[in-house]
């Protein structure tokens, strides 16, 4: 595609994206929804909330997945996966990939095909 061309395409791309930008402008349900952010948003500022927190008072069940175990130097602690062997019933518990069995298993089996075992 010649420079022209492009340009063109892009100038037109725009005007269209221009276009839309003024339709959802006077869109009353837009601005209903940029009122209530709004409101909302000043409402947290005079009581000292956060997002976390308005979540965690309207869904505290959603709010506890959330939050993630951090270790002592600040990073997000490991999640435990659980592997189970079809062919022997065994079951292996492990934070990483270097566990002495699960590296018997992928030797074995294939790395694929212990990962398709991956209970949790």
């Amino acid at each position: 595609m010649s420079k022209l061309a492009e340009y063109r395409a892009l100038e037109k791309s725009l005007q269209e994206q221009l276009a839309q930008l003024d339709a959802l402008k006077n869109d009353e349900a837009l601005k209903r929804e940029m009122a209530f952010e709004e409101k909302l948003r000043s409402l947290m500022a005079e009581y000292g909330k956060s997002l976390k927190h308005i979540i965690a008072i309207l869904d505290p069940q959603t709010h506890t997945s959330l939050i993630k175990p951090v270790t002592a130097s600040g990073r997000r602690a490991r999640q435990a996966k659980i592997y189970r062997n079809p062919h022997s019933g065994e079951v292996v518990e492990t934070k990483g990939g270097n566990h002495k069995i699960l590296k018997q298993w992928k030797e074995q089996y294939g790395a694929d095909t212990v990962e398709g075992w991956l209970q949790k």
